[in-house]
């Protein structure tokens, strides 16, 4: 799942020439959902929408404060094509849901962010139509989000992190292992020295490579 999110004074949508929503101070949510995205893909958008810190604090300081906490408003526009690949010069769109699906996934990623946040200050276009949508930047400030692709263990970078280390100390302790081993076959014992040149021979030929 991706989606744009625009900081605006302003924001509207148009269908045949009638305005059908229309925010003021907040954010506007351009979404492209993707073939393969699940309930958890929508839920971790919802969160990471609403938690966003694009505003500024009261005593001026940016990036410091989320939609909620301003308790401003959000128009959320669906745009498959934010899922588009490009073969040549063309624009190809088999990554987005298709559209009798992506219907019910929309509308379900509404239902999600009402639930999480005030729903009268959840404002959306009209599913499939061919709108006009008017947004006026505030900065202009523009952030992409993308949700983890299903499957993937973790995006967090200190998840991550640790993750690789453990994987290090695991090649690490792998490659130590025979190391130790052939440490010990090729440290000759006391016992060793005092036997027989037929027991000798034998810990020299253990010595060889």
């Amino acid at each position: 799942m991706k989606a744009v999110v625009q900081r605006v004074t302003r924001a509207s949508v148009t269908v045949g020439g009638e305005q059908i929503s229309a925010i003021g101070r907040g954010i506007c949510v351009l979404l492209g959902i993707s073939l393969e995205d699940t309930q958890k893909e929508l839920e971790h958008m919802v969160r990471k929408i609403l938690n966003l810190r694009v505003f500024e604090d009261e005593s001026g300081k940016h990036w410091s404060k989320s939609v909620m906490d301003k308790q401003y408003e959000v128009l959320c526009v669906s745009q498959f094509t934010l899922q588009c690949v490009l073969k040549g010069h063309k624009p190809d769109f088999h990554l987005a849901m298709p559209t009798e699906q992506a219907e019910g996934f929309y509308n379900s990623f509404l239902e999600q962010l009402r639930k999480m946040y005030r729903p009268e200050l959840i404002k959306d276009g009209k599913f499939g139509a061919y709108m006009q949508v008017h947004i006026q930047n505030d900065g202009p400030v523009t952030i992409e989000l993308e949700s983890p692709a299903p499957g993937a263990a973790t995006s967090d970078p200190k998840q991550l992190s640790k993750l690789e280390k453990q994987q290090q100390r695991k090649e690490k302790t792998r490659a130590k292992g025979p190391s130790e081993s052939s440490k010990e076959r090729n440290t000759p014992r006391k016992e060793d020295r005092s036997a027989s040149s037929g027991a000798e021979g034998d810990v020299s030929s253990e010595r060889e490579p």
